[in-house]
Order: structure tokens, then sequence, then C-alpha cells
């Protein structure tokens, strides 16, 4: 109590308080508790306090902050970045799956290529050989071959759906390019597009293959094709074998030409080409032999000059890459006498074997051609495509897509894409 409180004001409290002191405390009213729900929060004040002048600031407390921008913008980011590899996970999932399983997929939702041409597109002309022997799967791969049908199973797919098995006369047949299979089955069993006296001579094939297409298609008996061929200086050639000699060509005789004449109009075929190609006399076994790998190699146009490309880099003497070595698997084949079994594949024994064919043993070219080439093997043999390639394989044999390589590592990625595609078709001739 403050010492200046004046004494007579302060002995009449003190008078007061006496009095109080002698007398019991009244008990104070019972305050009645609030409803649960209703109670009003324990708090120093509200915002109508405020305006009223009830309390103050210091009492309710300072106002709250403002919302941060920058960490609700971070936060924005990071969602939409997690939205975005999700996105981009299911992105890669399905190419992965279409890239994979594009053929399964296809045939499950109904948008699988249709195998046949439609009717009514046939147009132009083709040509299309039958030899002896030769059953239902092989003619229907020599018309897709020949732009007949639309692709090498239709034919014989057809032939199995309908039940059927026709007797097919060895030939040349003319047909059209883009028929239905049936239509195809209708042509080749009508006489009238049956050549007389003319044999159809694929690139690729090699002389003991195109001997009995000739014999064949002219009529001539193939011992007789056989002797003809058995000495090459008769027409001309400083070679051991016409292999790579015999232009593949479409050839038509009058009756009574002997296999001789016959080989020598092959052989000028082949002069022919050469010299539109630029080739020097001293170099056409070489360029022969360069063209017949090209030919067995590649499938398309393009293709033709980036084999030649990859057989000059690895021919260059400064490759430290292969050291002079080919390693083409059709000259192994060759060589170890496998090149026809149906298969692109080489065995181990092929790839080992010390004959003058295989390019895995011996750098270099091989010993002489391995088929016989076309104008375009020809050309791409004296003009090859400019690039750095030293590997190429094939990755998809019904497409012929071909992915070309400069290193071991490039070349191994490639290999495997072809593995995989073999896994997925077992029956496409891996």
């Amino acid at each position: 109590m403050s010492e200046n409180t004046p004494p007579s004001r302060r002995a009449a409290r003190e008078a007061a308080q006496g009095a109080d002191a002698g007398r019991p405390a009244e008990a104070a009213p019972a305050k009645r508790p609030e409803p649960i729900g209703t109670q009003k929060p324990a708090t120093p004040g509200s915002l109508d306090d405020l305006f009223t002048g009830a309390a103050t600031t210091d009492v309710l407390g300072s106002p709250p902050p403002k919302p941060d921008k920058r960490r609700r913008r971070r936060g924005g980011w990071i969602a939409l970045g997690v939205v975005l590899v999700l996105l981009g996970g299911l992105a890669a999932g399905g190419a992965w799956a279409w890239d994979t399983y594009e053929p399964k997929i296809r045939d499950l939702m109904g948008w699988s290529e249709p195998k046949e041409y439609e009717e009514g597109l046939a147009t132009g002309e083709a040509l299309v050989t039958i030899s002896s022997g030769d059953t239902g799967g092989r003619i229907s791969q020599s018309l897709f071959d020949a732009g007949v049908t639309k692709s090498p199973d239709a034919f014989y797919d057809m032939l199995v759906a309908t039940k059927q098995n026709p007797t097919f006369y060895p030939g040349v047949y003319r047909l059209q390019h883009k028929m239905t299979s049936a239509a195809a089955l209708v042509a080749l069993q009508d006489p009238a597009n049956k050549l007389d006296d003319s044999a159809l001579v694929r690139e690729g094939l090699t002389v003991e293959q195109t001997l009995p297409l000739l014999s064949e298609g002219l009529g001539i008996p193939l011992e007789d094709f056989q002797a003809a061929v058995t000495d090459p200086s008769v027409y001309g050639v400083s070679a051991d074998s016409l292999e790579g000699w015999l232009f593949p060509a479409m050839y038509s005789f009058d009756p009574g030409a002997t296999a001789t004449q016959v080989v020598q109009t092959m052989v000028d075929r082949a002069v022919q080409s050469l010299d539109a190609a630029g080739v020097p006399v001293e170099e056409r076994q070489r360029i022969l032999t360069i063209a017949s790998i090209i030919q067995r190699e590649a499938r398309t146009t393009e293709d033709f000059y980036k084999v030649s490309r990859v057989i000059a880099n690895r021919l260059d003497p400064g490759n430290q890459e292969t050291f002079g070595l080919l390693q083409m698997d059709s000259t192994a084949q060759y060589g170890y006498g496998e090149m026809h079994d149906g298969t692109v594949s080489s065995s181990g024994a092929a790839l080992q074997d010390d004959n003058p064919w295989n390019t895995y043993v011996h750098a270099g070219l091989p010993k002489g051609p391995i088929a016989n080439p076309g104008d375009t093997a020809i050309a791409a043999a004296m003009a090859p495509a400019e690039g750095p390639w030293l590997y190429f394989v094939t990755v998809n044999l019904d497409t012929g897509e071909t992915v070309f390589t400069s290193t071991g590592r490039e070349h191994e990625e490639a290999v495997e894409q072809w593995r995989s595609w073999c896994r997925e078709n077992p029956d496409s001739g891996c």
C-alpha cells in the first residue's frame, strides 16, 4: 500500500476489514456450466473485441502471415515433375511393349495387315519361274519375290485353307503384280501363261542353281550345260569357274540353241554390265567378286551401296578394327557348301573351315565370286556410298531392315535386336 494514503481513509478501511474478518464469508453462487458445443474458446479476446476496443493486438496476437508463394510454386513444380515422370514411364513402357509384341498386339486388336492384295489391283507383268520339285511353300515365296502376292506365305496359306494340292509344271510364267493368291493359282494353271524356250535367272544364284533353270526352261539336257561350263576360257573368262559370269536376266532363244550358245549369251550380258559400270578389263573378276557378296548380303538398293562401303572400309590397310577380315557369312557359307539350307545363320563349322572363300579365316577378298550379281550390285561395287561403317546386320528378315554401325559395341547391340526379332519369329529363316 502506498505510504501517501491519507490516515483517515486508511483507518476507515482497516476498521471495515476488521468487521468483515469476524463474519463468515458467504459462498459465491455456483456458475452454471455451458453446454458442450457452446463453450467459447479460451482466448484472450476476439476480433469483435479488437474493433470495440475491449482488446488490443497485444492480447489477440499478430495476424497470420501471408502464404509463401515461392513454397507453393515449388510444390507445384514438384507435383508436375512427378506427373511427367509417371507419364514418361507409361509412354516408355508402351513403346517397349509395342516394339516387342507388335505382331501379337495387332492380331489381338484386329489391326494386322492383310496378307492378300484386294481384287482389282493386278497390274503390269511379273515373271515367275517354277522348277522341278518346287513345293507350295517355295512357289509361295517365288510369287512374293516377283511382286505377285503381298506376303511370302499368302499363296501357301491359301492352298492349305482351301485344301488344294495342284500339280505345277516347270517353266517361266507370265503373271501380274498385286494379284490375289487365288488369281495367281489360276494363272499358273493356264498353259497360255507359260513361256516357251525361255529361262528366268534371278540375281544371287550360283552356277549350280542356274543350270537346272536353263535346262528346264529351254529344254536342253542338264548334262549339256554342265559340260558347257567346264572351261571358262572358251568364253574369254580368265578364271577357274564361271561363277559370277552367268548374268541374271530373262532369256529367250530360238529352238535349236545349244548349251554353249546360251552360256556365251549370258557371259556377253555380264560383260555389257561391267562395261556400263566403267569396270576396267583387268578388274572384272575382282569387281564381280565384290558385287557377288553385295548381291547376297544386301536387301535394298540403298543398302547395296552401303554394303559396298563396308567391304571397302574393311579392305582398307589402315583398318584397325577388323584388320582386313571381311567376316561375311555368305562367303563362309559358300565355301562350306551350306549356302542353300534356307537360313541366314552360319554354322560354327562353316565359320571355322579353312577354305579360300571363308573371310572369317582369311583376310581380303575370297578366292572368287560366290554368286551371279546383277546391274545394281556391279554399279555399287564400283561406287560405294560414303560412310564410316564396318558392320551391318539385318534386324528384320521380313522387311529387310538393316542396321549399319562403325564399332563392335554398336554392332553387338544391333545383333541383339536381330536375335530378339528371331525369338519372336522362329520360322522366318533365322
